[in-house]
């Protein structure tokens, strides 16, 4: 039995007897301004069996010799598997139960996701999507990197709006029973990690339950988006990991007019589905650092485009703006988007058209006021994003401005353990 949505059970492979605490490192798209951080990563690996020979870190992909090392991803992968690295667990689903480096205990289930049912599109009505816009300009590397490959692994996080709590959460209650494949501590702070094999009752309670959440009629009257499709599946990590393997797939199709790739396995990309409500996930604002400005400009450019006022009270949208050490709550009366980084960002986009400044998008307040010092720079600090507002915010706005939201460090994205086979 499948669920009747968008995600299902996988072909899973895991090594057979690798030190896993070297096989699994973190997700590639994590510490591309720290070559240290990869640097010691490959150390501890050494010469054991390491995800790490797998993946291509993004700190590299713009860097001279990049081909060569795609290429030894790609025999590294043969290599694995013509040497028995891994044993392959049939139409799996594996609970996850991350305890990240602050103790909390992140629950969740890998299993793979059909790109039928994905569009990273603006204005998205399928049941997967993306979250933030999606860079087209981003994809065509990644693409080298999955062109030629027999494997994916994911560090792709999938969010769904369980309140209720009826998905992944009920398996905590039965996870002794169920077969444990891994328990194991993550190196550089990624805390420990434990995955554990559903049976077929469990697999069945979890497919139910995802196909009730995804009820229409449910969707509709929760959201109050009649008449629009139904967003089950919103991104939480790895969008771009995401849109590189739809564009492999879609590329696939156009290369092979008339033959029936429905049950190729390219159709389907190995995720991990998270609970939006999971105590574990924090969402943090990302403030912007906007330089080389005349800051009165600036401002009645977002006067005149938001309609700013001094005094406002909650309901409003609002931000601090913060200039040579002082700072200034203003509220906006125009609001723009469903959330003030939104708003806001259209505003200053709308400026930077006509006028020559940079944008930084900053994690810590403090980090942001402290560059607003300098001369011709104005920090904005924005408010945390409520959980509650992705969900509606995607279904309507079609997606969130680029750079609105931090979900953990560094150190608490998904690690790679698990890996697919991807060819036909």
């Amino acid at each position: 039995m499948r669920s009747n949505t968008a995600f299902t059970s996988a072909d899973i492979l895991l090594p057979k007897a690798a030190d896993m605490e070297k096989w699994a490192v973190v997700a590639c798209d994590q510490y591309t301004s720290e070559p240290e951080y990869w640097a010691v990563t490959d150390r501890i690996v050494g010469d054991k069996p390491s995800a790490l020979r797998l993946i291509l870190p993004e700190l590299y992909l713009n860097e001279s010799g990049v081909d060569k090392r795609i290429g030894e991803i790609h025999r590294a992968m043969n290599d694995y598997l013509d040497c028995g690295v891994f044993s392959e667990y049939k139409d799996a689903l594996i609970y996850v139960e991350r305890t990240q480096d602050d103790g909390r205990v992140r629950a969740g289930i890998v299993g793979a996701v059909d790109l039928e049912q994905y569009n990273y599109s603006k204005g998205s009505q399928s049941q997967v999507r993306a979250t933030e816009a999606t860079v087209v300009e981003r994809i065509p590397p990644r693409i080298k990197v999955r062109e030629g490959a027999p494997l994916e692994l994911p560090h792709i996080m999938i969010l769904i709006d369980d309140e209720n709590k009826t998905v992944i959460e009920p398996l905590d209650a039965v996870k002794d029973s169920m077969r444990k494949l891994y328990d194991f501590n993550l190196m550089q702070r990624g805390g420990r990690i434990c995955g554990r094999l559903l049976n077929e009752n469990d697999k069945k309670a979890v497919f139910a339950a995802l196909d009730r959440l995804g009820d229409k009629k449910r969707f509709e009257e929760k959201y109050g988006a009649e008449g629009m499709g139904v967003l089950l599946y919103a991104m939480g990590d790895g969008n771009h990991s995401l849109a590189t393997a739809k564009e492999y797939y879609e590329r696939l199709k156009r290369e092979n007019p008339g033959k029936d790739l429905s049950c190729h396995p390219a159709r389907y990309a190995l995720v991990e589905i998270v609970n939006l409500h999971s105590p574990a996930l924090e969402f943090e604002a990302i403030h912007r650092v906007v330089k080389g400005v005349d800051e009165q400009k600036l401002l009645s450019s977002l006067k005149n485009a938001l309609s700013l006022s001094e005094n406002g009270n909650d309901s409003m949208q609002s931000f601090l703006w913060v200039s040579g050490g002082e700072k200034k709550r203003w509220y906006i009366s125009k609001a723009l988007s469903k959330l003030t980084v939104g708003s806001l960002q259209i505003a200053i986009d709308e400026y930077a058209k006509e006028n020559l400044c940079e944008i930084d998008y900053i994690h810590g307040a403090e980090v942001a006021e402290e560059l607003a010092k300098a001369e011709g720079t104005v920090g904005f600090i924005l408010p945390d994003m409520k959980k509650s507002e992705l969900f509606p915010t995607v279904i309507f706005d079609g997606a969130l401005p680029r750079k609105t939201f931090s979900m953990g460090h560094a150190w608490d994205k998904r690690y790679y353990v698990e890996a697919r086979k991807i060819i036909d």
